[in-house]
């Protein structure tokens, strides 16, 4: 638990994802409850059991430079052109003011011993170790680039991002799996209570949708195999769900203190509020059924924020398809809320039309609930037809469904593989 009760402000955001090429095209598309699940046209695509997933919707090949490219993994590139965007939104100069021989740039500065970065990846560079390796099989170790090493770890992400922009203050990558970025999130609201930085870039970024992780994921039979009809694979809380979708993308916000947000007259989207952990240590790919550690980490973000369960008006659902997680994740609801207060909160599934970013699903829709509270308005959950007998919670379906006005809070839940539990919880600025 934190020991400091410095509010920690959202004033930048930013996205590259199977809906958009930033963050306007993707919330546009997320209210009009439009999918990014594509059917995949490799050469061998017929030889897999799931022939789909939810690739980008532009390529970073659109946006970043040849040049620059070639000494990037995809996850790395994807995750720079998402900070970018969130720098630009929060009225920030290209580059952070860094050494004292900098240029100044129109926009606000920061000084770069206090600028921090918090960039995660489940997987990290899985296309450049696996292309690497087969250069390596064809055409002999010299031929191997020498850029291998940093494209495929998954620090490098945050490496890049950190070198962009000048942060001094700390460079971070979390992994735990899929809740990976939720647990950056988390890490960068300690960074500035701690008065370590005063303005932290943190996110995730996620681009391993390759032949080798759709047969792996396929043999555990956790991806849906609804190959006739894939934009409606993904259908969290239906009973006709049979696993996730794989996707791809990522998501920066940028942090900082209320008092340098304030003092710079920054615009605040909401506040991070604080977040909990935990750990199921109950089986390393299935969550515990009965919800407990899920619901601890819930409890545990509402503690570290201050607030009650009744402050909850919204959460936004980690939900990814799957039998048996869908269900668990409802349970641990009324255990961390109470049968009363969970009765009142509007639950969304956004992953039936993003698919699952893995280790950046937890940053992207930790921007969704932000803007869920700042516009006041929340995205419905596609594909929702025919609703488990076991769910009783309200689920926005059909429709975006608006927020009552005032001061509201919302959760957004991350679980991983490995039993790793986050949920982090923001409030309406």
């Amino acid at each position: 638990m934190s020991t400091s009760q410095t509010n920690v402000v959202v004033t930048g955001l930013g996205a590259t994802t199977p809906l958009g090429g930033d963050w306007p095209s993707t919330w546009s598309a997320l209210l009009a409850g439009k999918s990014g699940v594509r059917k995949l046209d490799w050469e061998d695509i017929e030889n897999l059991p799931v022939r789909f997933a939810a690739t980008l919707a532009v390529d970073p090949s659109e946006v970043i430079p040849k040049q620059q490219l070639r000494r990037l993994d995809r996850s790395q590139a994807i995750a720079l052109i998402s900070a970018r965007e969130a720098w630009r939104d929060a009225g920030f100069a290209p580059r952070a003011r860094s050494r004292e021989d900098d240029e100044p740039a129109e926009g606000d500065v920061v000084d770069g011993d206090r600028l921090g970065v918090v960039v995660s990846s489940g997987i990290g560079g899985l296309h450049t170790a696996l292309n690497s390796y087969d250069v390596y099989k064809e055409k002999g170790w010299s031929r191997v680039s020498p850029f291998t090493v940093p494209m495929l770890m998954p620090n490098g992400s945050s490496g890049h991002v950190g070198i962009e922009f000048g942060a001094m203050a700390g460079s971070h990558a979390m992994v735990s799996a899929c809740a990976s970025s939720a647990e950056a999130v988390g890490y960068a609201i300690d960074m500035i209570r701690a008065g370590r930085a005063d303005v932290v870039i943190c996110g995730g970024t996620e681009a391993c949708i390759h032949p080798l992780q759709m047969a792996s994921f396929g043999s555990m039979r956790a991806l849906s195999t609804r190959n006739d009809e894939p934009e409606r694979a993904s259908r969290p809380y239906d009973k006709n769900r049979d696993g996730f979708v794989l996707g791809e993308g990522s998501a920066t916000m940028i942090l900082e203190s209320e008092e340098h947000a304030r003092a710079r007259g920054a615009r605040i989207y909401g506040i991070a509020a604080g977040c909990g952990y935990s750990g199921d240590a109950h089986d390393i790919v299935q969550p515990d059924p009965s919800g407990s550690g899920q619901a601890k980490a819930m409890r545990r973000a509402m503690r570290d924020a201050g607030l009650e369960p009744a402050d909850i008006a919204h959460v936004n659902a980690h939900a990814t398809s799957t039998p048996l997680g869908d269900v668990a994740e409802l349970a641990s609801l009324k255990v961390a809320l109470g049968a009363e207060a969970a009765a009142n909160v509007i639950v969304t599934a956004t992953k039936s039309m993003t698919g699952h970013l893995l280790g950046g699903a937890g940053a992207l829709e930790s921007v969704i609930t932000v803007v869920s509270l700042y516009e006041g308005v929340v995205p419905p959950t596609a594909n929702l037809e025919d609703p488990d007998d076991e769910v009783d919670l309200d689920i926005v379906r059909g429709e975006p469904r608006k927020l009552p006005g005032g001061p509201l809070a919302a959760l957004n839940n991350s679980f991983g593989f490995g039993g790793h539990n986050v949920s982090v919880a923001f409030r309406r600025a």
